[in-house]
């Protein structure tokens, strides 16, 4: 049996810690049996951004009239929007595998593996052992139970970002994140839109203020049916029929030439034999860590989407930091979560980081907000964004607790507060300190200056 200090389930920023460790000169394993670079590289982050961004720009294009520019006529090319991000992605993956084919410290294992006992690990055809093993195993879709689903077959976020061919219909269950961001994708290019959502908003997670607008707003571009559970799935003649019923027992019949099933993610740690380790899990599979990524089974950690805390690759890349040093030191330290933002690129972007308002009154916790439209902004008025907001969470002192954005470059508007979360600023730091003007980030100094 072959031993070495560090095994690491996953390619992904369990990588990241791989590497580090190899680095001060102990011997590691690397198990991926998928391709190298984890979800986010392979079929998340990476991907669905190449893509967006074709999206964003035929959205671009739509609107050029509003601005005096008169396009004319244009042309989705699908099969090379699809190819390109493809091509991008496939070689990041494969460089990857090649650059580790030539070492032997970190060892790749491209095999699926299972734990055969506390600290060892079945992986191809041999058995592998250490004294301290990193689980980032990440997720997998979440497919939910629907009469018919396995018989009629279906696309997840993995095979929507690999279709070779556009589908003139598109019928979306779920309406979290993934359905937003895809729904945005084709939509953007012409595919006919409906989404079928349980909860009475999309983007139920977020800041409800937000939500409600990011609903309103897609809901004039797309058929979205709210409240609605998917009841039934079947196939005819090349056609997906999807029937729904709301709580109130009214049923509707949606048919599409293509179905995505975007219910969320569930973790990997069932294909892993964790019962061999002791390694505790939650309800939903999740495994449990405690404030320094450590299992209930001393030098066992985990990080990342196995973990649960939050499905980011900055999340994930931001605990690999602390699983590296709590790994190779006695004296552990906690991650610190300050500020751990999101962002979700759709049209409108949302972004957000600290308490929303509902959890701040479920806490309990006195807060005052100041919300700004980015029409009231020289540069919001130029680019007619009339939708786009900041809704700013501070105490009565000025302590920032929190910040929700919808509208155009949320994902980086909201890097300022992030900072000043991190440094202990408050909102009155944000009002002093000088803002370029005409530029976009004034709508979060206006924010920011609603509170005296």
């Amino acid at each position: 049996m072959r031993e070495f200090d560090l095994i690491v389930i996953g390619s992904g920023s369990g990588l990241d810690v791989a590497n580090a460790v190899a680095q001060d000169g102990l011997r590691v394993a690397i198990i991926e049996k998928a391709r190298m670079g984890g979800t986010c590289l392979n079929r998340g982050c990476i991907p669905s951004k190449l893509l967006i961004h074709s999206a964003d720009v035929a959205e671009t294009i739509k609107g050029a009239g509003q601005f005096g520019i008169n396009v004319g006529e244009y042309s989705v090319d699908f099969e090379k929007i699809v190819s390109r991000t493809n091509n991008i992605v496939d070689s990041d993956s494969d460089g990857i595998r090649r650059a580790f084919s030539e070492i032997d410290n970190p060892k790749l294992f491209p095999n699926e593996c299972r734990f055969v006992g506390e600290k060892t690990i079945s992986v191809g055809d041999q058995e592998i052992k250490a004294q301290k093993i990193l689980i980032a195993s990440g997720t997998r879709p979440a497919i939910p139970k629907i009469k018919g689903l396995e018989r009629t077959g279906f696309i997840t976020s993995d095979e929507a970002l690999r279709l070779k061919k556009q589908p003139s219909t598109l019928a979306i269950i779920g309406g979290g994140y993934i359905a937003a961001e895809l729904a945005h994708f084709f939509g953007s290019l012409g595919t006919k839109i409906n989404i079928i959502q349980r909860h009475d908003v999309l983007l139920p997670d977020e800041d409800e203020e937000v939500a409600r607008k990011f609903t309103e707003v897609f809901s004039k571009k797309y058929s979205v049916f709210l409240g609605y559970s998917t009841e039934s799935v079947g196939k005819s003649n090349g056609m997906f029929n999807i029937v729904a019923k709301n709580s109130s027992g009214k049923r509707i019949e949606i048919e599409s030439d293509q179905l995505l099933v975007a219910a969320g993610r569930v973790p990997n740690s069932d294909t892993l034999d964790l019962g061999k380790t002791g390694v505790k899990t939650d309800g939903g599979g999740f495994i449990t860590v405690d404030e320094h990524l450590e299992t209930n089974v001393k030098g066992i950690f985990a990080l990342g989407d196995a973990v649960g805390r939050y499905l980011f690759k900055h999340a994930a890349n931001h605990e690999a930091q602390y699983a590296y040093y709590n790994l190779t030191h006695d004296k552990k330290i906690p991650v610190d979560y300050t500020a751990m933002p999101h962002a979700i690129f759709s049209s409108p972007q949302v972004a957000g980081a600290g308490y929303t308002e509902k959890e701040l009154k479920e806490k309990g916790i006195p807060y005052t907000k100041g919300v700004y439209p980015y029409i009231r902004t020289a540069m919001g008025e130029a680019i007619e964004d009339r939708d786009g907001f900041v809704n700013l969470l501070a105490s009565k002192e000025g302590k920032i607790l929190g910040c929700h954005i919808i509208g155009s470059h949320a994902s980086v508007l909201i890097h300022e507060v992030l900072v000043a979360m991190k440094l202990g600023a408050s909102v009155h730091d944000i009002v002093r300190t000088v803002h370029v003007h005409p530029a976009l980030s004034e709508v979060v100094a206006r924010a920011a200056s609603a509170f005296g």
